[in-house]
Formats: structure tokens, C-alpha cells, sequence
């Protein structure tokens, strides 16, 4: 048996499909380019940091691995870097995309930020990001994406109105790397895994600093 579709439903389902794509797929990564754009690199380089962000979110860089000596160098254990960690290992691990490069952008962007604002944003965002980080046994450190952003735009607003956009995304990317991921190291305990340094819990957040301290700065 056929069954034949009216006109009007397959035209409102295309419609349907193509608005699924603008709201989830288009207008997000148009959001994105704007705000890389904004905090000054050039639309090929926002398009670049945008793919390697994406991209390196799917990439840990293996740092130390903890023993019953305590935490020796990944390098010396694995023979090398880029190496998907043991089961019975506890592996702290670099990010590529929620970490290195969101580093480099602030070094990037610091050049550009008055120091004292930057370093009282930077100071009271990572105090929040600790007092919010919560150990997930197994998965790492995971913290509310959308309170990085929205704390660190604040804080630039109060500290810097007139060059929000550097103080916004410094203060808010090392408020996460550094308040949630850093300080809990020693709260990790003993269970087996990699802890993501910018990765896992962490990474939306990060990522989302970046798009909320250009927009919204």
C-alpha cells in the first residue's frame, strides 16, 4: 500500500528541517565567528580557532600519570604523548580544545587587557568556579556551563567597562582551568581514569566563555 502525502505537509516538513538547521547549525556557528571576530582575530583565524577548538575537544594530551610512587611524567610511562590511557591508570591530561588553546588566546588577548581588572576578575571567577566545581568520580570535574560566561561578562562590566572584552574571556577561560580543574587535583582521590584538564565537565563552559564575553562584553 502507498500512501501519498499531501503537498502542504511535505513543504511544512522541509520547512521544519531547514529551521532545525538555521537554529542549531547555522546561526550558532555565525554566533561563534562573531565572537572570535570580535576579540580581534581576523574571520580565517576565527574560523581556524573555531575548527581546532571542535576539533581538539576530542584530543587529550596525557601530562602525569599517578603511581604507588606518586605522579611521574606521562611522557616517561607511555613513551610518548598521544596514547589512550589505561583502565587501572590515573591519568591527568591536557586539552586541546577547553584548554591549550583557549591559553593561547589569553596570552593573545592579555596584551590587550589592563592588568590589575584582568587579575581581580581572574581571582574572584576562579573562587566562584571552585565553590561551584563538583568531582565526579570517573568523569572528572563538572561545573554549570552557562556560570562562567555570565560571571566572567559581569565582572568585566564591573572592573573594566571600557575594554570588556579581553577582561570577560581571560578572567573567564583561567577561572575554569584554574578553579575548577587545578584546585581540585588533590580532591580527585584515587580513581582510575583521565582527568581532562579543559576537558570533560569543564569543556562547554570554556567554550562558551568565549562566544558570551564577545557578545554579550
Amino acid at each position: 500500500m502507498i500512501f501519498l502525502f499531501p503537498l502542504s505537509l511535505l513543504l511544512f516538513f522541509l520547512f521544519f528541517l531547514i529551521l532545525i538547521f538555521l537554529l542549531f547549525v547555522i546561526i550558532p556557528i555565525q554566533a561563534v565567528r562573531i565572537a572570535f571576530e570580535k576579540l580581534g582575530l581576523s574571520p580565517a583565524a576565527a574560523f581556524f580557532v573555531l575548527l581546532a577548538s571542535l576539533i581538539g575537544s576530542f584530543i587529550n594530551i596525557p601530562l602525569a600519570v599517578k603511581t604507588n610512587a606518586g605522579f611521574v611524567s606521562a611522557f616517561s610511562y607511555f613513551s610518548g604523548f598521544l596514547y589512550e590511557a589505561p583502565e587501572q591508570a590515573q591519568v591527568i591530561a591536557l586539552n586541546l580544545g577547553g584548554a591549550l588553546i583557549p591559553i593561547c588566546l589569553c596570552f593573545y588577548l592579555f596584551r590587550k587587557a589592563p592588568a590589575l581588572p584582568t587579575i581581580f576578575a581572574t581571582i574572584i571567577s576562579t573562587t566562584i568556579c571552585y565553590k561551584l566545581a563538583v568531582v565526579v568520580p570517573g568523569v572528572g570535574v563538572t561545573l554549570p556551563a552557562f556560570i562562567p560566561p555570565i560571571v566572567s561578562v559581569l565582572l568585566a562590566f564591573l572592573f573594566s567597562r571600557d575594554n570588556k572584552i579581553p577582561v570577560a574571556y581571560i578572567s573567564g577561560v583561567l577561572g575554569v582551568l584554574i578553579g575548577a580543574d587545578l584546585l581540585n587535583l588533590p580532591n580527585l582521590g584515587n580513581f582510575q581514569g583521565m582527568m581532562s584538564i579543559g576537558g570533560a565537565g569543564v569543556y562547554d563552559g570554556i567554550f562558551l566563555v568565549g562566544i558570551f564575553s564577545a557578545l554579550l562584553a
